[in-house]
């Protein structure tokens, strides 16, 4: 090979390994809500429509980050802590609490970056969950601390929701004092090394896709140097490796999944001891579009195995019964 085209595959190696690792501490696609919409989705989904019995908001601020919680007009049996994906915020997941009628809710954004962006200034960087699955633990803790147990908490993630919410749950475990009543999650990306390879491939196959792996490498190296973090603390199978994890699981898996492998899926649902797995013949993200009713319905049997409910309606929609 001669000369030119050496140093144009050099260039090409280095442009694509820089903007997969841009991408990966600051995604290109994502932009913060205007506060005035935001509010104005938090209005509607507090009010009673469509079956959905409606609430009120809260916030508090704790350790730095802003938590919002959601409380329905009669007593829930536990709270849904719902955990956003890559390149979104608490807006962007908030409208996925009317999955669940029975429960209330608390959501915020991963290091407050939305707040930053609105502002201005620079945003925190993506870790790709090293960072953001500490925040989660944190929040759970502050959850029990107002005096929801453990075992009344779900966790709900899906993409890089569904990746934070598996390391926070290892290290939950991990402190010894049982189980959260369950979690929900799909499409959770295996690592960030993984996910960079996998921005790489793009859609579909093509020949010069044999550097993907060194490029993605290479690019999830540079990210965790931008974003202070080591990229071995985003590897799932690693951090979950050994462990049998007591809380209830139901994954939804996308079998034509490219960012989230559907072999690592299968591995990391081996790793409940009580769990059950959906499988979709679909895209990332898409599995509740493909299943259409079939998804919020396996939603409300998880939620009624795992607080023990079953579920009565009345004239003002679904509610739980004891």
């Amino acid at each position: 090979m001669g000369l030119a085209p050496l140093l144009g595959l050099g260039g090409f190696f280095g442009w694509k390994t820089w903007s997969v690792a841009r991408e990966l501490v600051d995604p290109p696609f994502y932009r913060p809500q205007p506060l005035t919409r935001v509010e104005a989705t938090y209005r509607e989904l507090a009010e009673r429509q469509n079956g959905n019995p409606g609430g009120s908001w809260s916030s508090e601020e704790t350790e730095g980050l802003q938590l919002w919680r959601f409380t329905r007009p009669t007593p829930s049996p536990g709270t849904v802590l719902l955990l956003h994906g890559f390149g979104d915020d608490r807006w962007g997941t908030s409208p996925a609490l009317q999955w669940f009628p029975q429960l209330d809710a608390a959501i915020f954004t991963y290091r407050r970056r939305d707040d930053a962006l609105r502002r201005g200034g620079p945003a925190p960087s993506v870790t790709f969950g090293a960072m953001e699955s500490q925040e989660v633990v944190r929040m759970v803790h502050r959850l029990e601390a107002t005096g929801l147990p453990r075992r009344k908490i779900l966790l709900l993630g899906r993409s890089l929701g569904a990746s934070v919410g598996l390391l926070a749950l290892a290290d939950l475990e991990r402190e010894g004092k049982g189980p959260l009543a369950g979690i929900i999650w799909e499409g959770a990306p295996a690592s960030s090394r993984s996910f960079a390879e996998r921005l790489v491939r793009g859609p579909k196959d093509r020949w010069w896709h044999v550097l993907a792996p060194p490029i993605g490498a290479v690019a999830a190296r540079l990210a965790g140097w931008m974003g202070g973090y080591a990229p071995e603390d985003t590897d799932l199978i690693r951090r979950l490796e050994g462990m049998h994890l007591s809380t209830p699981s139901l994954c939804f898996l996308a079998t034509q999944d490219r960012l989230a492998p559907p072999e690592i899926q299968r591995s990391l649902a081996g790793q409940f001891r009580n769990g059950r797995v959906i499988e979709v013949s679909t895209w990332h993200l898409q599995c509740a579009e493909a299943l259409g009713p079939g998804y919020t319905g396996a939603i409300r049997a998880a939620v009624d195995n795992w607080f023990a409910l079953h579920t009565e309606r009345g004239p003002e929609g679904p509610h739980p019964v004891r």
